[in-house]
């Protein structure tokens, strides 16, 4: 039975490469050089070396010019590498090409992503979606992964031609696999989605956790809740959404999520495979967009949360910056950046808990304005109504008398409806 085939656990020793073509890309590539290396780092890979190379001008066999392809072919001997790491994507003929030379493995950032999210996820949606973004890379790079495939297979003694080459074979088994993910991945979007419309008859406020991994979100998700939540000082250390109820400082029930992590050039096939995983942003009342405030590269790890989530059409979603961790040094400049970008962020420590409570007042203040507070006198024949008023949190305040109960509420859904006869004023 046809399988996509693993790297090999061998490998231990990485030399990271990076090509630019202007010099004031440098700055920017040592970054992400930085960041590729902590990858690679979670995957039990020792970087042994890293370079930036600048070329004048794009080579399609192998990225680099001659002469410094020969040189890095000579530096990755020299240093026993088992494997190429670059930081741009390489198309599937520039791998074989490197890997013939080399003979080394040779893989790109995008695999690099692959491998660390394959290792983190848990649930059955999370490691269908990775495997669905690693047929769907792998499927082009057939060539590379297989040594037989110059075998014909199929042709007959009755039949004409050679038959089908085992390639051939191969991609139409891939391609079977990658269509039958999908089945699983829209039962599982099913399952989800009925979970939620169960989670929707309360219905309670929604806040989804977004931005740049390792900015602390899964360390705020618990600052909030009081959870356990796995939080780790590493790249994606949660791939899989976790939700909690919190109680805002009105006494009103929240629903808050942590979502993945983004990260600088996302393969556009895990925004797409984890567009499911991502849905949260989607339906989501409010978005906490969470910023390492200690990363001296912040402000571009905002602007690729950014552009991530209108790419995924939730750029039109109330959002609210939260920089964290400010009690690290590293943040006593940064914040004065931040709030020239930022005046209405709020700045906390999930560490230590400064600024938490600021944070919970701005989002019972953004969440007060989405739904309208109306006044409503209910019969006490009818006082089951403030009994699910105070269910589903959305009761303000009460006061009884002889013709029954005075209530500000601010109700959604059906319960909203059920209501509308008792409705008196709309409270300013």
């Amino acid at each position: 039975m046809f399988e996509v085939k693993e790297k090999p656990r061998l490998v231990e020793r990485a030399y990271l490469v990076s090509v630019i073509q202007r010099e004031d890309e440098r700055l920017n590539a040592l970054s992400m050089v930085e960041e590729l290396e902590e990858l690679v780092a979670n995957l039990g890979i020792q970087v042994v070396r890293k370079e930036v190379v600048r070329t004048r001008k794009t080579f399609p066999g192998h990225l680099l010019g001659k002469g410094k392809f020969e040189e890095t072919i000579r530096q990755v001997a020299r240093h026993n590498c088992d494997v190429i790491i670059f930081d741009n994507e390489i198309s599937p003929s520039q791998q074989r090409n490197w890997e013939e030379a080399s003979k080394v493995l040779v893989i790109d950032r995008h695999e690099i992503i692959l491998d660390v999210f394959a290792e983190r996820a848990q649930t059955r949606e999370a490691s269908l979606q990775v495997r669905l973004a690693r047929l769907e890379y792998s499927l082009p790079r057939l060539r590379r992964a297989w040594t037989h495939l110059g075998r014909q297979r199929g042709g007959g003694v009755t039949q004409r031609g050679e038959g089908e080459a085992q390639i051939e074979l191969d991609q139409r088994m891939l391609r079977d696999k990658i269509a039958s993910t999908k089945r699983e991945i829209a039962q599982v979007a099913v399952r989800r989605k009925v979970s939620r419309k169960k989670r929707h008859r309360i219905p309670l406020p929604i806040i989804a956790l977004v931005g740049y991994t390792n900015a602390g979100k899964s360390t705020l998700l618990n600052a909030l809740s009081g959870s356990s939540v796995l939080s780790a000082d590493k790249l994606f250390a949660t791939l899989d959404p976790t939700s909690r109820k919190v109680s805002l400082p009105g006494g009103k029930p929240v629903v808050l999520t942590d979502t993945v992590g983004f990260i600088r050039k996302l393969p556009h096939r895990l925004v797409d495979a984890f567009r499911a995983t991502l849905e949260e942003t989607l339906v989501s009342d409010l978005l906490l967009h969470v910023v390492d405030l200690s990363n001296p590269e912040f402000e571009e790890q905002m602007n690729t949360t950014s552009e991530l989530l209108t790419e995924l059409g939730a750029e039109e979603k109330t959002i609210l910056t939260v920089f964290n961790k400010i009690d690290l040094d590293e943040t006593s400049t940064n914040a004065i950046r931040g709030k020239v970008l930022s005046p209405d962020a709020v700045f906390i420590s999930s560490h230590t808990g400064e600024g938490i409570e600021e944070l919970l007042k701005r989002m019972d203040l953004l969440l007060g304005g989405k739904i309208a507070v109306k006044r409503y006198l209910i019969p006490h024949k009818d006082y089951s109504l403030v009994s699910r008023m105070r269910m589903e949190g959305c009761l303000i305040s009460e006061q009884t008398d002889q013709d029954g109960v005075w209530v500000e509420a601010n109700p959604k859904g059906r319960l909203s409806s059920d209501l509308e006869a008792y409705c008196v004023s709309l409270v300013k």
